[in-house]
C-alpha cells in the first residue's frame, strides 16, 4: 500500500505537471476555434505580435511578475490564462487524489493497470477544461479534441481493464459510450438545434469514461448533466439574463455532470437505491 506521503508527493508531481498542461491548454483554448496549429509558431503577444520570451513563459509565476501585462508593449494579458493554468493544477491534484483514494484500491493494487487508468483520467481533466471554455466562448466543440479522445480513451482504458485482469470494463465502456451517443443523437433529431452534434460526439466520449467505471457513475453523470444545465437555465431565466429560446453551450454541463458521476456516482446511485429500499 501507498504511505499518506507518496501519496502526497505524487499529488504534488501532478499538480506541478498540471501547471504546464494548462499553459498549453492556454494554447489550445485559443488556436484550435480559429483553426491554427497548436505547435507552431510560438507563443506571441497578439497586440504586438513580439513573440513570448521563455523566462515569460513560466505558468502562473511569469503572469504575476509581468503584472499581467506585456512585457514590450504593455497590453494587458487576461486573468484568464493565470486562472487556467491554476484550475488545471487543481483538477489534476484531486484527480490524482482520487485516483489514489479510490481508482488504485477498485483495480486490486495493480499499480500498472492504475497508472494507465489514471492517465485515461487525467487526459479527460485536460480536455474537459480546453472543451469547456471554447464552448463557452464559441458554442462549438471541435472535433479537433473530440475526435482523438475516443483513440485515446480506448487505448488507457482497455489497457488499464486488462492489465487488472477486468476485461468486464470494457462492456462498460463500450454500453455507456455508445447509450450516451444514442441519447444525445436522439435528441439532436427530435429536438433539431436544442442540442448541437458537438454535444453528442462529447457524449460518446463521456459516457465511456462514465461506463468503465460502473453503472452508478454512467447514471449520475448521464443524469447530472441535465440537472446542473436545467437549474443553470432557471437561474438564467429568474435574473432575466436569458429567455426561453436562447442559447446556452451545454458542453460545460455535460462535463462537469460526467465529473460528479465520476467523483460521486458510486456513492449518489447506492444512497438513491437504498432511499428506495432497492438495496
Amino acid at each position: 500500500m501507498l504511505t499518506e506521503t507518496t501519496v502526497g508527493a505524487i499529488v504534488a508531481f501532478a499538480a506541478l505537471f498540471g501547471l504546464m498542461i494548462g499553459s498549453f491548454l492556454n494554447v489550445v483554448i485559443y488556436r484550435v476555434p480559429l483553426g491554427r496549429s497548436v505547435v507552431s509558431p510560438p507563443s506571441a503577444c497578439p497586440n504586438c505580435g513580439v513573440a513570448v520570451r521563455p523566462r515569460d513563459n513560466i505558468p502562473v509565476l511569469s503572469w504575476i511578475l509581468l503584472r499581467g501585462r506585456c512585457r514590450d508593449c504593455g497590453a494587458p494579458i487576461s486573468p484568464r490564462y493565470l486562472f487556467v493554468e491554476l484550475g488545471t493544477a487543481v483538477f489534476f491534484g484531486i484527480v490524482t487524489w482520487w485516483g489514489m483514494r479510490v481508482l488504485l484500491p477498485v483495480l486490486g493494487d495493480a499499480v500498472v493497470a492504475a497508472a494507465f487508468s489514471l492517465l485515461a483520467y487525467l487526459y479527460l481533466a485536460a480536455i474537459s477544461v480546453a472543451l469547456a471554455l471554447i464552448d463557452i466562448d464559441t458554442h462549438r466543440l471541435p472535433n479537433r479534441i473530440l475526435l482523438p479522445a475516443y483513440g485515446v480513451s480506448a487505448v488507457l482504458l482497455t489497457a488499464g481493464a486488462l492489465l487488472a485482469g477486468e476485461p468486464g470494463r470494457l462492456l462498460g465502456a463500450a454500453v455507456g459510450g455508445a447509450g450516451l451517443f444514442g441519447l444525445y443523437l436522439l435528441l439532436a433529431v427530435v429536438r433539431p438545434g436544442a442540442m448541437g452534434f458537438g454535444d453528442v460526439k462529447l457524449a460518446g466520449v463521456l459516457g465511456i469514461y462514465l461506463g468503465w467505471l460502473g453503472w452508478g457513475q454512467l447514471a449520475v453523470g448521464a443524469f447530472g448533466a441535465f440537472l446542473l444545465g436545467g437549474l443553470f437555465g432557471v437561474v438564467l431565466l429568474l435574473a432575466r439574463r436569458a429567455g426561453r429560446t436562447s442559447s446556452i453551450p451545454f458542453g460545460p454541463w455535460m462535463l462537469l455532470g460526467a465529473w460528479l458521476g465520476i467523483f460521486f456516482g458510486e456513492a449518489l446511485a447506492a444512497g438513491y437505491l437504498r432511499l428506495y429500499g432497492l438495496a
